[in-house]
């Protein structure tokens, strides 16, 4: 999968670095010398100029981008960059950072598929957030953990098995398991997994996409906002 990244900082290096390492393709948008020098450096393409200007984003291939990510320090940059990314049918991530009040986070989360808190959970939660929603990080934990909740989908291999049956990576705990319509509580054996049902899954960050392909299956080539393909 084809991914955009605005900004070349720490987040935005460490989420294209992450989504490098399992195969998909990123490139990196930045407006800043040093920052596009020392990314370029690290091996990424990286289009210089700013990332809430659409001939910028076409130049970095927005077009036929499966997500993008707007992952700079500036709301306004990634509020901008998100719309024009969801104008050209991207799945849109959006960094907001802590100090921003509850209101202006509710408004923004309305208008894009997902909003990443990076002090709180890191580049894994923003790689996770931009390959798809049936994924959700709850918490990075030491000890390279992580928390991830996971929506159960139409073509998850494990549809209709047991929780009896279900079988995870080794280094992957299932903690707690919940029906689509019910509350999350501890997996009893005989309870069958189904579509929507919401698993929470703590693993170790390189055995992550085995479980995410388990109970999610292959992720869409063309993701569109509304949940329509191209």
């Amino acid at each position: 999968m084809r991914f955009v990244i605005i900004g070349s900082g720490r987040v935005g290096v460490r989420t294209a670095r992450v989504l490098r390492e399992e195969g998909h393709e990123a490139t990196l948008v930045e407006r800043d010398g040093d920052l596009t020098r020392r990314a370029r450096a690290d091996g990424f393409t990286v289009v210089r100029g700013d990332g809430s200007r659409e001939g910028v984003l076409e130049e970095a291939g927005i077009e036929s981008a499966d997500g993008l990510g707007a992952l700079t320090d500036d709301l306004n940059v990634n509020f901008t960059a998100c719309l024009i990314g969801r104008h050209h049918g991207c799945r849109t991530v959006m960094r907001i950072d802590e100090e921003h009040r509850e209101e202006i986070y509710r408004k923004y989360a309305t208008e894009v598929d997902d909003v990443v808190h990076p002090e709180r959970l890191g580049a894994m939660a923003a790689k996770n957030a931009l390959l798809g929603g049936s994924i959700r990080a709850i918490a990075d934990v030491a000890g390279g953990l992580q928390l991830v909740e996971l929506t159960v989908t139409e073509s998850a291999p494990v549809k209709g098995y047991t929780m009896g049956e279900l079988e995870l990576p080794a280094d992957a705990r299932l903690l707690a398991f919940g029906k689509a319509d019910d509350e999350l509580g501890l997996p009893t054996p005989d309870e069958s997994v189904a579509v929507g049902d919401r698993l929470v899954v703590l693993a170790e960050f390189p055995a992550l996409e085995d479980v995410r392909r388990l109970l999610i299956g292959e992720m869409p080539t063309r993701a569109v906002a509304g949940g329509e393909r191209r």
